[in-house]
């Protein structure tokens, strides 16, 4: 087999090998998507909601959109079974200076910032057990940084493992917090008045799919899936049933004890629902559950994130110092380095200039969607250009949910930028920074598709 003509680029050395069983993708998939996102995110979306129904029906919604979108990405996955997931899309798609553009915005804000700002919930909260200070946050935050870098430097299987238990720990607190509102409640809650009003749809969907996001980063350690064409649509799926699962039995627990108007009007609801619980107890219990929440999520964030910087310079050759492949890891560990070394930066900019820091991260949800949607678009274009090519699994109801999901992207887009104005210029800027260095960067020549079966046979 000729290894060489899967590699886009011309560097020699070794190449991601399927090492990983389906449930380290599964701990992967749930942890990066289950944050600290849904222990605050409800509380906006039903300030936004209008009725109980409403809200209740927004998670389920939000719920089938992933699922649709995870079929379309099941389908690209099983067939393109290599490292650096989106960004092999659309290099694929579209040619590898849009990809670029893609893995410079993920490399420079969208997975180091995100990096960054599940540091800084651990270090807050953390700060909350054992304060350290006035710089107790900041000390906590680069220090998760820097330890669990070096578990997924040692690693693919060291932070594989370290995600399934934290993924465990992640499902107990989830499920702690599921059975204190709907069973261990005192049966005669105060609920607070519902929220009322119109409903915001478009505002409602930006804070749910948000809570949903982060799912198809499972598609990054493809190469790294054993038997992935068979695998990855499952997990992807399997996944995303039990995230929306999830999902609505919390609100539903939220619901139950805080009521509309009391989740509309709290900052931390599942603080506050623990609180009513467990009493002074259940503040100690919901840091520990933020906390570990928060490292599974950083902990999956820089897996994939890695794989797409290595995709990146893999394909452009000056670059490629971190376009290499540990063999012995089984891990690009360069990268790896260089992006825990930019998570730290980020870490002390947001210790400096914390509001800045997180409009800089928080504003690049308009690029996450353009992106998103050429994806989407990525499918039908593949599909026509290359027919021959062998699909193992395909989208069910094609063309239409394809066209579902895009269309899903399209209104995100245009809903991110109604709601987040001028300060979407701050995805632009960084785009337009990776432009410029478009002028001074070459890419390798692309070779052909490689046949999904030479994968395969690789183990």
């Amino acid at each position: 087999m000729d290894l060489k003509r899967q590699r886009p680029g011309p560097m020699a050395g070794a190449l991601p090998r399927p090492v990983l069983r389906p449930r380290h993708a599964v701990a992967i998939t749930i942890g990066i998507v289950v944050g600290a996102g849904i222990f605050r995110m409800p509380s906006l979306v039903a300030g936004a909601s209008g009725s109980e129904a409403v809200m209740l029906g927004a998670w389920l919604v939000g719920g089938l959109l992933s699922i649709v979108g995870a079929l379309c990405y099941a389908e690209l996955a099983s067939t393109y079974p290599e490292a650096g997931g989106d960004y092999s899309y659309l290099r694929r798609a579209y040619g590898p200076r849009l990809a670029f553009l893609y893995g410079w915005a993920r490399l420079a804000v969208i997975q180091t910032g995100s990096i960054a700002l599940l540091a800084f919930v651990v270090g807050d909260y953390m700060s909350q057990v054992f304060s350290l200070g006035a710089a107790s946050a900041a000390f906590y935050a680069a220090l998760s940084v820097v330890v669990l870098t070096l578990i997924n430097w040692l690693g693919i299987r060291q932070g594989a493992a370290a995600q399934l238990w934290l993924t465990v720990l992640e499902i107990g607190g989830v499920i702690l917090i599921i059975i204190a509102g709907l069973l261990l409640a005192p049966g005669d809650t105060t609920v607070a008045a519902p929220a009322g009003g119109d409903s915001a749809m478009g505002l409602i969907l930006v804070f749910v799919l948000l809570t949903f996001g982060g799912w198809n980063e499972a598609v990054y350690i493809t190469a790294e899936v054993r038997e992935p064409s068979r695998w990855m649509p499952r997990i992807l799926v399997l996944s995303l049933v039990v995230i929306s699962l999830l999902y609505l039995l919390i609100n539903l627990a939220y619901l139950r004890v805080l009521g509309m108007g009391g989740m509309a009007g709290s900052e931390a609801v599942a603080a506050d629902l623990m609180a009513h619980v467990f009493g002074e107890r259940g503040a100690l219990l919901m840091s520990g559950i933020v906390v570990a929440a928060a490292l599974t999520s950083a902990n999956a964030t820089m897996i994939t994130g890695a794989r797409s910087v290595y995709a990146v310079g893999r394909d452009f050759p000056a670059l490629a110092f971190i376009g290499r492949w540990d063999e012995r890891s089984g891990s690009p560990r360069t990268a790896m380095l260089v992006q825990g070394g930019l998570a730290l930066l980020l870490v002390a900019l947001g210790a400096w200039a914390a509001d800045g820091f997180r409009m800089a991260v928080e504003y690049t949800a308009p690029v996450f969607w353009l992106f998103f949607l050429l994806v989407g678009i990525s499918l039908f274009v593949l599909r026509r250009r290359s027919p021959e090519i062998a699909r193992p699994f395909q989208v069910p109801l094609y063309p239409l949910l394809p066209l579902v999901f895009c269309l899903t992207c399209a209104y995100l887009l245009y809903s991110s930028l109604a709601y987040t104005g001028a300060g979407a210029l701050v995805g632009v800027a960084v785009l337009l920074a990776g432009g410029v260095l478009l002028l001074y960067l070459r890419p390798s020549e692309p070779l052909d598709p490689p046949d999904p079966s030479e994968q395969e046979s690789r183990e």
